[in-house]
Parts: C-alpha cells; sequence; structure tokens
C-alpha cells in the first residue's frame, strides 16, 4: 500500500505560483498534489483550471486546514501576509517552503527556532541549486569563498550599458520593459536583493549570524555609461558581485559593483542570468549558472523543496539557531583584505591637477597602476579620469576619496569601485 500524497496548500498565485501549481497539477512531483490555494483575486484568469482546489481569501487559513499539510509561500515581502502564514504554519507544525529572501534575512532570528522545517531553495539565484549543493553536494567539504552575480535586474542592466552604451537610465527603463525590473526597483540597484541572499548563504557555508547592518553593501545606480567605457579600456567589465569569504577564521561579505577582468568566468554571465562560485577544499573551484528569476527557474526550485519534503528530507532553516551562530564582525567592508581599485572623477582641465591628484594617492599610500585620461567633453572643461590602482585597503581608499572631493578642482563625486579577484 502507498504513502499518502504530501497535501500542498499554495499561497501566492502570480508568474511563479501559477507555473507552479501548473506543474503540481500535471503530477510533476510523485507524492505530492496540490489541495489548496490562496490569492487575492478568485476569479483572475491564471491559465490554469483551480476549480478543484480549495480556495481562501485570507492566507493565514491555509496553515489551520486540515487538508495541507505543507505551506508553499510566494507572497512575497518581509513582513504582512507572507511572515503572518509563516508564523502561523510553524504554530501548527507545519513545514514552509519559501522563496522570500527578504523575510528569511530579516526574521532569521524568529525562523531560525522553527521545530518545523524551512526550505528556501527558491530564494536565492533561482534555479541555481546552491542551497542544496552547500548542504548536501559539499558536505565535509571546508567553504572557504562564495558567491557571484545574484541579481539578474541588476546584470541585465550593467551588460546592457556595455553592450548597446546605453545609459543607466535607458538601460533600467529596457529592464523593466522586458519583465526583468519591478516598476520600482530600490531593492535590486541599492543591492540590498543580493546582500539578502548572500547573508543567507554565510549562514549555510560559515555558520554567521545574518545581519545585514554588518556588511558593505553598494548598488549601481551611480554607474555610468562613462564608468562602462573606462573599465572596457583598462580590460574589464563592471558586474554587481557579491562575496563571502572565510580567511584565517575571519569572515568578510561584501557586495559592490566590480571590475571584473574580461575574458574571466564572471564576464561572460550576462543579462538577467546568475551566477554562483564556490571555492572549498578538497573540492576545488566549482561556477553555477542560470536563470536567476522568473516563473519557471523558481517554480522548479520549489518543486525541488517540495520533492524533499516527499522524501522525508526537510531541515531547519540553518544547522543552528541564530543565537548559537558567530557573529558578524562589526567593521563591515573595512575588514576586506587588500584589492586593486577604480577610481573615477572629473578633474578641472588645468596644469598641475593630475599631478596633484597623483600625489595624495602617494600620501595615502595608495599607487597607481594605470591611468585612463580622455579628453574635455564640449565647453565645460572637465576631465573624466579613470585610475586602477595597486592593491590597497579599503580605509586607505576611503582617505584618498574624502581628500580627493574635498578639493575644488573635483567636479563630480569620486567613484571608487574593487575589482574582482579571480586568480
Amino acid at each position: 500500500m502507498s504513502a499518502p500524497s504530501l497535501r500542498i496548500g499554495l499561497a501566492g498565485l502570480g508568474v511563479v505560483g501559477a507555473t507552479l501549481a501548473k506543474r503540481l497539477l500535471s503530477g510533476a512531483v510523485s507524492g505530492a498534489v496540490l489541495t489548496a490555494v490562496s490569492a487575492r483575486d478568485a476569479n483572475r484568469d491564471r491559465g490554469i483550471d483551480l476549480s478543484g482546489l480549495e480556495f481562501v481569501a485570507d492566507a493565514t487559513t491555509l496553515a489551520q486546514s486540515d487538508n495541507v499539510d505543507v505551506v508553499v509561500e510566494l507572497i512575497g515581502g518581509s513582513n504582512g501576509a507572507a511572515l503572518n502564514l509563516v508564523r502561523a504554519a510553524v504554530a501548527a507544525g507545519k513545514p514552509v517552503i519559501t522563496a522570500n529572501k527578504a523575510m528569511l534575512a530579516e526574521h532569521a532570528d524568529e525562523l531560525s527556532l522553527a521545530t518545523t522545517p524551512i526550505s528556501y531553495e527558491a530564494a536565492i539565484a533561482g534555479g541555481i541549486p546552491i542551497v542544496k549543493t552547500l548542504r548536501e553536494g559539499l558536505v565535509g567539504n571546508n567553504i572557504l569563498a562564495l558567491g557571484g552575480i545574484l541579481n539578474g535586474t541588476c546584470n541585465y542592466i550593467l551588460t546592457r550599458m556595455e553592450e548597446a552604451g546605453l545609459s543607466f537610465d535607458d538601460a533600467l527603463a529596457e529592464a523593466q520593459a522586458a519583465g526583468f525590473a519591478e516598476a520600482d526597483p530600490t531593492l535590486d540597484i541599492s543591492g540590498a536583493d543580493a546582500a539578502q541572499k548572500l547573508i543567507l548563504l554565510g549562514a549555510l557555508a560559515f555558520d554567521v549570524r545574518p545581519d545585514i547592518n554588518k556588511w558593505s553593501v553598494l548598488g549601481i545606480e551611480h554607474i555610468t555609461a562613462r564608468d562602462i567605457a573606462l573599465a572596457q579600456e583598462f580590460s574589464y567589465v563592471i558586474r554587481l558581485v557579491a562575496i563571502a569569504s572565510c580567511r584565517d577564521n575571519q569572515i568578510y561579505m561584501q557586495v559592490a559593483p566590480m571590475l571584473v577582468r574580461q575574458g574571466s568566468a564572471l564576464a561572460q554571465i550576462k543579462r538577467e542570468t546568475n551566477a554562483v562560485f564556490i571555492e572549498a577544499e578538497p573540492v576545488g573551484r566549482l561556477i553555477l549558472q542560470g536563470a536567476g528569476a522568473g516563473g519557471g527557474a523558481t517554480a522548479s526550485a520549489v518543486l525541488a523543496d517540495i520533492a524533499d519534503m516527499v522524501a522525508g528530507r526537510g531541515r531547519s532553516l540553518f544547522a543552528h539557531p541564530t543565537k548559537d551562530m558567530r557573529e558578524s564582525p562589526a567593521d563591515g567592508v573595512m575588514s576586506a583584505p587588500d584589492r586593486m581599485w577604480y577610481l573615477r572623477l572629473m578633474l578641472t582641465n588645468k596644469a598641475g591637477s593630475i599631478a596633484q591628484i597623483t600625489q595624495i594617492l602617494a600620501e595615502n599610500g595608495v599607487s597607481v597602476k594605470e591611468v585612463v585620461q580622455r579628453s574635455q567633453h564640449g565647453d565645460d572643461n572637465r576631465l573624466p579620469i579613470g585610475f586602477i590602482t595597486d592593491k590597497a585597503s579599503a580605509q586607505a581608499i576611503m582617505q584618498v576619496g574624502a581628500a580627493l572631493q574635498a578639493r575644488d578642482d573635483i567636479c563630480s563625486d569620486i567613484v571608487h569601485l574593487p575589482l574582482y579577484d579571480d586568480d
């Protein structure tokens, strides 16, 4: 006699939810059956027949339903209905599957105490099975570093600026028209979305308590077409890169636009694609890439979590409650290893200015490796200049930036971006 099917209650019938419902109704996961759904509009045509399912307006009702064994939360948002549903499911002793990285990152302290499984493969890098890779595929390995390109919206914008010479605003508008950016793109372009994913990965890989306030997060809003062009002249491209590493028992995490060497693996990741690298001992270096968002990729990850639940492989949020995990260091980006940097500034075109700039760099212990200077644009008598430095500390670069910004011959904010070390 076969075991009874696991009954799934699904909250959220947007693009991902509708794709998931269609797959479950077609029998995609043996031993799982969709029995109940919740959405704001019961009558909306989603291209699937939901008439045989229990439909509830209040998502939290799924947690109390006798017809639901596992709750799938695809509502979104760090609080509100999504959090209420997850809390209700945990209180009812029902496992949860979610794609909601914002909720997990913000409420990790609470949710790590749950005694029921909480699965979230879909919360990080879409269809790339990074959670399963860390928890199962690399068991016994010592994770040294991980990260990569974790936000498809930013990657789309930056690569379209690179490919077509678009301005940031035009590339963002194109991404919104193509459905790769939200009407309000702040969460993505600020770097916060990638940071939420990174701190969850850091908790899995390094047992570090998630705390987004302890780490350096820089978005792409200030990247201009000039930066893209200067980077190309230095034989680099710009990508929003998330990095977490553990060296000599010191943890470091950062999200920032970085110059990535042309021809490297990360430089080949275009548009909405995501890529995650892992450096571990003894396996070495791995790179996983694939669709980072979208109905198909995200639904695929949720289906994998459902299959694990059917097989009895549900897990708690992390290996330990956050109260038993190591704390993030308080100095954020200042704990970063020395690295090369890109500096960009607009300088008034007058004799001796460039020599004075390089003198400021030298006074702060920063040496220049390469310089690109462009002739003035129009009649504004300004020179765009890009520098690549030798390796320097973040503190030294901040001091350089402050000293330069105080000068009256600097015509714009100083842009300083780290170079991604792919050695």
